[in-house]
């Protein structure tokens, strides 16, 4: 007989001492919110001591911190348990819900008794430990991969092929390239598209400040008019995003959920007020190669796992209550709210329950963690009776939905067997890429990098070639084209112009101007 799969233990915890010696490491941090999400169960001290021995599956979201050889098997020693089943993730935001969801499965089938999902950062440690030329931090886990600096995503690090040539691949540059495409296509001005931003993250600033658990608790909100001027302390990063639109990743967070069965529950006696059903879940990813997307202006990944998460818990949109939807950037909370006919800037629903990583801060792969461990908090008080958790990573390309509720399946049916969508979509509609590009061109989508002092320095742009319909990414050619491409007030989208090889370092360059094609 099939088991119903609850949470029954969630647990976070922050580190804001900065001090050297006050540096406490993930694992450190980790095991923390694993004992806090114990306790949580409500269980006495005494049967909680025996039940960290009888954990039989540990499941760790990687860390961007620490390069550790084998993180759940440092946190199962520490825990005096030995699980059957341990695992670290590949780097990506999804993979807290996808995790959560997969643990829930191996309950639901028996595999599993008892699990731990938990994950955690302190980057925010380890950057005060650089500055303080102390490398490696007092007392951390020794590890075979000398750490100098804080890891952050890169161009270097994320760039690929036809990106790699064109120095574009980071986050901060790709998610732009969909805010820009999905601008044009809504036929927004470029002023009315920053409004819509910065009320949306200042609203989402607000949800963060009476968040405890957010890093930039308690500090005044940032407003619309601080996150959508540009300006010294706010200074563009990749148009058409400001710094206070980018993830803030400098932080020391973990969290971590128990897994177990409603039969195991009632024998170890936790208390059914502190049940949470996990209902189910899915997810897809989009290609890795941006310039393999079928468009700029949406995320079919985002639309085929919520559809798919909805339909596998035997939920429709019209039974959630509460959603927590990824934020690195404002893009993903957007179309995410347009695919399920939320209005973006007065949804008839909360839409995050953190804040988004820019206030509430990124906490590396590890954001929606926290975000399971609140909506479960919000379930048992009666908030709501079903909640979504989206999940995202990597350059809106994975996506994992993760539902819960205050109740099991209305449908009685058991936990979905398998994850319903395939590992990668297929899209047909996918244009060729041209990696060497010469002819007439229109844009279909952009976006600038900006250096400290404000000033455009590189174009980046993905376009169509005229005659053929082909793809081809682009840097500016001249600064004409540049300055066109960072104007605040021209759509460049849609606009013709000419690209062409350059000889020297083999990149395509796009003009304007038509004397480009001497």
């Amino acid at each position: 007989m099939a088991e119903t799969t609850i949470l029954v233990g969630v647990g976070d915890i922050i580190n804001r001492n900065l001090g050297v010696h006050h540096a406490a490491e993930p694992a450190e941090l980790m095991l923390d919110a694993i004992t806090i999400a114990l306790q949580d169960t409500g269980l006495p001290s005494d049967v909680i001591t025996k039940l960290k021995t009888q954990i039989d599956s540990i499941d760790v979201v990687r860390t961007w911190t620490w390069p550790y050889q084998d993180l759940p098997g440092l946190l199962a020693e520490r825990l005096g348990s030995t699980p059957k089943h341990s695992y670290c993730s590949p780097h990506a935001g999804n993979q807290p819900a996808k995790l959560v969801d997969e643990a829930a499965r191996r309950v639901a089938i028996g595999e599993t008794k008892l699990a731990v999902v938990t994950g955690g950062e302190a980057l925010a440690s380890l950057a005060a430990c650089a500055k303080a030329g102390v490398m490696p931090p007092p007392n951390w886990t020794p590890v075979d991969t000398p750490v100098t600096q804080v890891f952050a995503p890169s161009v270097d690090e994320m760039a690929r092929g036809v990106g790699a040539k064109h120095k574009i691949g980071a986050p901060i540059q790709v998610y732009p390239l969909f805010e820009n495409g999905l601008r044009a296509l809504r036929g927004q001005s470029l002023e009315d598209n920053n409004t819509e931003s910065a009320k949306l993250y200042a609203e989402f600033a607000q949800v963060a400040n009476k968040t405890p658990l957010a890093w930039s608790f308690p500090r005044t909100a940032e407003t619309e008019e601080t996150i959508g001027r540009v300006s010294s302390r706010n200074r563009m990063i990749c148009f058409p995003y400001p710094l206070l639109m980018n993830a803030f990743n400098t932080i020391n967070l973990a969290g971590a959920v128990i897994l177990t069965s409603v039969r195991y529950a009632r024998e170890l006696g936790i208390a059914q007020e502190r049940w949470v059903y996990v209902l189910g879940g899915a997810g897809t990813q989009d290609s890795d190669n941006f310039w393999e997307r079928p468009n700029f202006h949406s995320s079919p990944a985002i639309s085929r796992t919520l559809d798919a998460g909805l339909e596998a818990c035997g939920l429709s949109k019209a039974d959630i209550d509460i959603y927590d939807f990824y934020s690195c950037f404002p893009i993903v909370p957007k179309l995410a709210c347009l695919h399920l006919g939320l209005d973006i800037l007065k949804p008839e629903k909360p839409i995050t329950l953190l804040g988004g990583l820019t206030s509430f801060g990124g906490a590396g792969n590890n954001y929606s963690m926290h975000a399971i461990t609140i909506m479960a908090r919000k379930l048992r008080a009666g908030s709501g009776t079903n909640g979504l958790v989206l999940a995202n990573g990597g350059v809106l390309t994975y996506q994992h939905v993760i539902c819960l509720s205050s109740r099991p399946r209305a449908d009685s049916r058991p936990y979905p067997a398998r994850n319903p969508l395939s590992s990668t979509l297929s899209n047909d509609s996918v244009p060729e890429t041209e990696d060497s590009a010469e002819g007439d061109a229109i844009i279909e989508t952009y976006t600038v990098d900006f250096d400290r002092k404000n000033e455009p320095v590189l174009g980046h742009i993905v376009g169509r070639l005229k005659g053929s319909n082909h793809r081809f990414v682009a840097n500016h050619g001249d600064a004409a084209t540049l300055k066109r491409l960072a104007s605040r007030t021209e759509e460049p989208i849609g606009k013709s112009g000419y690209v062409r090889v350059d000889g020297q370092q083999g990149r395509n360059l796009f003009f304007f101007e038509s004397s480009a094609r001497l």
